[in-house]
């Protein structure tokens, strides 16, 4: 505790338009090399931009989302520098006059709310992809993505620690989903994040010196790359040393971070108005409009989801993490009614193995009225937990609903107190030291008894009709 982290987090998110930002080139994801280009993005001489209304609409819907404030008034800026992928040689970005300032993301850490603060959201392009080749001397250029529109979100440096700043970017990228302006696919490079780390002595308000590590593509990679910085720039002020500002970027196999280059200043992109394209005027009913199209947020319906369904916090909140997680939730509680069993299938048995296929929701094989009908059937007594855990997994593997694989494989809950009865009688019969002990005071065997019979019953005795006869029987 003898060092503080300070950290601050910008956010690259791909918005989910058909077309490019200034051009009607497509942004499809995985084409052939240079295939969705056009003289617009490949900075031929001449070409004039065209700005893409939509990603203007998704950035002022983002602000609002994250309770930013909507510039009536903003404009673009060129970014000049020279790299290969980067074909005009600068980049259409904004600078002093973005489309979104201020706003907040708020978390619940250890049980606490806590606010981080958004500085600014804007627009710009993104560049090409460079792609170097492990024989010979050359790399290759593919502008695929040159002038694919970007928002870059840049946090207030309010963030203490790696795991904070983990959960800042899922909260981040769960609002960006809710809201329909980017699917911010990390492993499609559609939401990307540079972390500037700095410590500082504990009670000191002034800034350490900060390191910038460069387009971490994983919530993982993120954690680990600021723990082993904050660890580094420990390490050199301990050493009487200085920490350098400098730009790092994060080997994911060493689990290091490296120097890149020293960092950049604003005034070494040598900004100026971007002189192509006039300026962004947003009027008060298009902001009112556009506000209305936003549905309910992560907040909004986990308190909603904690008032109405009477879910504990932590359910809540894992079950908005995703509109459509929270989605087939409602649904198959409406339908069931038992909110709380639903919840516990869900973030229990469903999410194992949705994890295990990396699969979203989304792509779930048991739809939210088939659940229902399993948890049904558990109420009516017809199949107990146990069994409704084999019965759930052939559901998912095979698409079928509950009563056609209970049907098929005969796993009906017995619930006849005679059959019980004789299954008791054996068990206690197979085990008569067991049932002596138990009658003299060692009452830990009677879980030895309940798990014979229903090992003997093949998982089919209703459990709480097992529990009772077993104890008239065994007090005989």
């Amino acid at each position: 505790m003898k060092y503080e982290a300070v950290i601050g987090l910008e956010v690259h998110a791909q918005l989910q338009t058909k077309t490019k930002i200034f051009c009607g080139c497509e942004t499809r994801f995985g084409e052939d090399a240079n295939t969705r280009t056009c003289p617009v993005c490949i900075g031929m001489p001449g070409v004039l931009p065209v700005l893409n209304r939509k990603a203007v609409e998704y950035i002022v819907k983002t602000g609002l989302a994250t309770h930013g404030t909507v510039s009536s008034y903003s404009r673009f800026a060129r970014k000049n520098y020279f790299y290969p992928d980067l074909p005009k040689g600068y980049q259409i970005s904004q600078f002093e006059l973005p489309v979104i300032e201020g706003g907040y993301v708020e978390l619940v850490i250890d049980g606490k709310v806590k606010r981080i603060g958004i500085t600014r959201i804007h627009l710009e392009e993104d560049a090409g992809k460079n792609l170097h080749q492990s024989a010979g001397n050359a790399s290759l250029v593919d502008l695929n993505r040159a002038g694919t529109p970007l928002m870059e979100i840049v946090s207030e440096p309010d963030i203490r620690s790696a795991e904070e700043a983990s959960e800042y970017l899922k909260k981040l990228r769960s609002i960006l989903r809710y809201i329909e302006v980017s699917d911010a696919d990390m492993e499609k490079g559609n939401f990307r994040c540079d972390a500037n780390v700095s410590i500082r002595p504990v009670g000191v308000k002034e800034f350490g010196t900060r390191a910038e590590i460069k387009n971490v593509n994983s919530f993982k990679f993120v954690q680990k790359a600021i723990e082993y910085e904050i660890k580094r720039q420990a390490q050199v002020l301990d050493e009487g040393k200085r920490v350098v500002q400098e730009t790092r970027l994060f080997d994911s196999a060493k689990g290091v971070t490296f120097s890149m280059r020293s960092k950049e200043e604003a005034h070494d992109y040598r900004y100026f108005p971007e002189p192509d394209l006039v300026p962004i005027r947003i009027s008060a009913d298009a902001i009112e409009e556009l506000r209305k199209a936003i549905p309910e947020l992560p907040d909004a319906k986990r308190e909603r989801f904690v008032r109405a369904y009477g879910l504990p916090e932590y359910d809540a909140d894992m079950l908005t993490q995703s509109r459509a997680l929270a989605d087939y939730f409602e649904a198959t509680s409406k339908l069931s009614g038992q909110p709380k069993i639903v919840s516990n299938w869900m973030m229990g048995e469903l999410m194992r193995l949705l994890n295990a296929d990396a699969k979203e929701i989304e792509d779930c094989p048991i739809r939210p009225e088939r659940l229902s009908g399993m948890i049904k059937m558990i109420e009516g007594g017809v199949i107990s937990i146990k069994i409704a855990k084999t019965v759930f997994e052939e559901m998912y593997k095979t698409g079928r609903d509950a009563e056609t694989v209970v049907a098929e494989q005969g796993l009906v809950q017995v619930s006849d107190t005679g059959a019980i009865e004789q299954i008791i009688v054996d068990v206690i019969n197979a085990n008569p030291g067991q049932a002596v002990e138990y009658r003299a005071g060692k009452e830990k065997l009677f879980g030895f008894f309940v798990g014979q019979v229903m090992k003997a019953s093949k998982g089919k005795a209703n459990p709480d009709m097992v529990n009772q006869l077993l104890k008239e029987k065994l007090s005989q």
